[in-house]
């Protein structure tokens, strides 16, 4: 840890500097591509899509389970007046948009910018390539769901109701309500061309990443190309995923062995690199996002309170801005003998 010390502390401040000034940029990407995505659901505003975007990222960054992935759409929907469950839809394409921006980059990678890795580390390099071709065709099949579920809400709606032959009554019914307006959620999904102009919105972002952690690297010294960026940052994209507190671990593990490995660089420097790197995306929007609770009256504890609040079927949020929130059964929205609608409470 010594030498890993020293590494950190030859660093070149002026590209750290770079990469946390485009970490934070990104931030604002996500609450742009996400105001997006919830504009067929209602208004919003870009404010409140970014503060509660810091706040949801903060919280699971120290909540257990993601609870951040959760927490935010339901803060907003308390915020803006929208069904907390539709706006949970719309987290749930941004992933599915996230994993196929890094899925492109990585294709990039093979295609333009893959230079001697393959040489380099065979193994690792074969694995990250069977990786890749495993998740491409699940990430296309729960894309082809998205767009099924976007189109046919009501047949959704009809087909979950039958789970009333396995359940009681009130719950099936509870399900279904969630179900439809889940499907409501991905409205974006159903319009081709706004689909697309996210997806340039998930390009922007990643690319934003990949050049962030490039920043990080060569302030190190370590000789990565900027096209080798794409091949680690789908590294990362795993060692994130590992369940750890604040994705302490895996993501370090996965920066360390991907520049050792495949572009021979130092491991004082890599580990020293892994740490800064960690650091820029993790220390800012934490402290940032804790001063927002703070500010909204939260806590730690109450967060907590209202992940679970927020994983109930059905649950929607009645008030705007700072006001408390209260959690009801979202009413079934049916279509009446004549076609006109109605509403069939539960």
């Amino acid at each position: 840890m010594g030498r890993v010390w020293s590494s950190m502390k030859t660093a070149r401040p002026d590209l750290l500097l770079l990469a946390f000034l485009l970490t934070a940029a990104m931030y604002l990407v996500r609450a742009e591509r996400w105001q997006y995505l919830l504009e067929p659901l209602g208004h919003t505003r870009f404010w409140v899509a970014f503060r509660t975007t810091v706040i949801g990222f903060a919280a699971s960054f120290v909540l257990p389970a993601r609870a951040g992935e959760v927490l935010r759409p339901y803060l907003l929907a308390r915020r803006e007046r929208l069904s907390a469950t539709a706006a949970f839809a719309t987290v749930i394409v941004e992933r599915m948009l996230d994993l196929v921006a890094v899925l492109i980059l990585l294709g990039a990678f093979f295609l333009v910018f893959q230079a001697g890795e393959a040489a380099a580390a065979p193994r690792l390099f074969q694995a990250v390539t069977i990786g890749a071709l495993a998740v491409a065709p699940v990430g296309l099949a729960i894309l082809v769901a998205l767009f099924v579920m976007a189109g046919h809400p009501e047949r959704l709606h009809a087909v979950v109701l039958k789970v009333q032959r396995v359940l009681p009554e009130r719950m099936a019914q509870a399900v279904a309500a969630f179900a439809r307006t889940f499907a409501e959620g991905l409205a974006v999904v159903r319009h081709p061309s706004r689909l697309l102009f996210a997806m340039v919105w998930s390009m922007v972002l990643w690319v934003g990443i990949a050049a962030q952690l490039w920043l990080v690297t060569r302030a190190f010294g370590i000789a990565l190309p900027f096209g080798g960026t794409f091949l680690l940052t789908a590294m990362l994209v795993v060692g994130v995923a590992v369940p750890t507190p604040g994705g302490v671990g895996g993501t370090h593990e996965a920066l360390r062995l991907g520049v050792t490995s495949f572009y021979g660089a130092d491991n004082d420097a890599a580990v020293g690199a892994a740490i800064l790197q960690h650091a820029v995306n993790f220390v800012p929007i934490l402290l940032l996002g804790l001063w927002f609770i703070a500010r909204d009256g939260l806590s730690l504890t109450r967060l907590r309170e209202m992940s679970v609040a927020a994983r109930q079927p059905g649950a929607t949020t009645t008030t705007r801005e700072d006001g408390p929130a209260s959690t009801r059964v979202a009413p079934i929205q049916s279509r009446n003998s004549d076609g006109g609608p109605g509403e069939v409470t539960s």
